[in-house]
């Protein structure tokens, strides 16, 4: 049978069942039958006092007969159901009760000398001459004059103790179970429902997500833990949803890009081998395509570093340096391009040396994607200013631009793969896309921060953090 909730509900509802028949007919059973011969010994208690301070001391004072007081005793035997022994100090029964089998004239002590030391007999079977069942006796002394003048000896029937037990057994006890059943099968069906009716929906929704259906609505009711499982599920589905969009887009920009360059390479050279391109011509057409292959390279290395951050698998190199000297070498291979669009570089320092904690390999591509790109938005005859400033135990690093600018629209995605088909990320195409992403990744690499603050038709200033060494 399939293992389900279902089933292993009806199971726990069959054991709980018989678990508790079993209890109420062993130990419950044994429990009420206690606490009724306690009940009877404590009846009998009172009894044997009631009859030694109204009867016995009226017999002692020859106020009272012995038939009258056998009399009185046989009431209390019909009434009551306890049969009653007026014993003397020798053993002697003097008075019964009882009409069947009496027992006066029998010496206790010739029978068991220890019965009258003893005060209560659960189960006697001493006097089977006498009676017909094993009984439950009581013994309480009579005393008179500081005296143990007699014994005052009370019985009661062991099976109208089991007898009382099996009717409320019968009458209560069964009735109660019979109500608890039903009572216990309902809880268990609220158990079903609460538990596996949202389970059921969760699956649901799960296959729903796993093929690809990321716009299934769930709702559950009832248990807040469901409730908070359902959400978390929505929320990998809109995860799962934002992450196919992204794969989708991913593979069209790097088809994209791969294309390009391939489509390139692959038309000059077929053109140079066919000799549609001139032989004094060639040179060029293969400085193309060594441009092109440099492209594809770029784009591949870059996908392979982004890779390794995202895998853990890009270990830095920590070293103590001065980030300003760093700073003005970067610089200084952007000469040749400020030059042409005809751009200041200012570096401005807040001391003369300031020495980082970091990777200093992976700082100056840091340094170089944001300059660069500085440079791209940058009309001609601008400025763009780098600087550092101290705060703390930690370096900030400013590289601004009075360029273009980013729409408000646009800020979140200028970390994106592949992002820039708009204004905020230029229209050089012969970029990767991927500088910015390279560049958070190295930072936070460092467990450390990097902020863009722009505004389009003003400028753009990227700032990032690093741990400033200890002296």
């Amino acid at each position: 049978m399939k293992k389900s909730i279902w089933s292993r509900l009806i199971i726990c509802f069959l054991l709980a069942g018989v678990s508790t028949f079993l209890l109420l007919n062993t130990y419950g059973m044994k429990l009420l039958e206690k606490r009724l011969r306690d009940n009877k010994l404590d009846l009998m208690y009172k009894e044997a006092n009631l009859i030694s301070s109204e009867y016995m001391e009226n017999f002692y004072h020859s106020n009272m007969t012995l038939e009258t007081l056998i009399d009185q005793l046989r009431s209390i035997d019909t009434f009551l159901g306890l049969r009653i022994w007026i014993v003397n100090s020798d053993g002697m029964i003097i008075a019964d009760s009882s009409y069947v089998g009496n027992a006066v004239n029998v010496n206790l002590n010739e029978l068991d000398p220890s019965f009258l030391a003893e005060e209560t007999i659960s189960e006697n079977t001493f006097f089977q001459g006498i009676f017909r069942e094993p009984m439950m006796s009581y013994i309480h002394p009579v005393s008179y004059r500081y005296q143990v003048r007699g014994y005052i000896v009370l019985h009661t029937s062991q099976s109208g103790i089991t007898a009382i037990a099996n009717s409320y057994y019968m009458d209560v006890i069964n009735l109660c179970f019979l109500i608890f059943l039903p009572l216990l099968f309902i809880i268990f069906l609220y158990i079903y429902y609460i538990t596996a009716i949202p389970l059921k929906s969760l699956r649901k929704a799960a296959m729903e997500y796993s093929s690809g259906n990321y716009n299934y609505a769930l709702v559950l009711k009832g248990l807040s833990e469901y409730r908070d499982l359902g959400a978390a599920l929505s929320y990998m589905a809109m995860e799962l949803s934002k992450l196919d969009d992204y794969q989708k887009k991913f593979v069209a920009n790097i088809s994209h890009d791969f294309r390009s360059p391939l489509t390139s390479i692959k038309g000059y050279a077929e053109a140079i081998l066919d000799g549609t391109i001139p032989h004094e011509m060639q040179d060029k057409y293969l400085n193309i395509i060594l441009f092109e292959t440099e492209r594809l390279n770029k784009l591949t290395s870059s996908l392979l570093e982004l890779n390794s951050f995202e895998n853990h698998g890009t270990f830095l190199d920590i070293i103590s340096f001065d980030i300003n000297q760093i700073i003005k070498k970067t610089a200084e291979s952007f000469e040749g391009a400020c030059r042409d669009k005809k751009i200041t570089l200012n570096l401005v320092f807040s001391s003369y040396e300031t020495y980082v904690d970091a990777d200093m390999g992976k700082l100056q591509q840091v340094l170089y994607n944001l300059i660069d790109n500085a440079i791209k938005f940058s009309s001609s005859n601008s400025k763009i200013k780098v600087s550092t400033e101290e705060r703390g135990d930690k370096v900030f690093v400013s590289v601004k631009d009075y360029g273009i600018g980013i729409p408000k629209d646009s800020l979140k995605k200028i970390w994106d793969r592949f992002y820039k088909t708009d204004t905020s990320r230029g229209k050089d195409k012969k970029g990767t896309g991927l500088g910015l992403s390279i560049t958070r990744e190295i930072i936070q690499a460092h467990n450390e921060n990097i902020n863009v603050i722009s505004t389009e038709g003003v400028g753009t200033e990227f700032i990032f953090s690093l741990k400033k060494s200890e002296e």
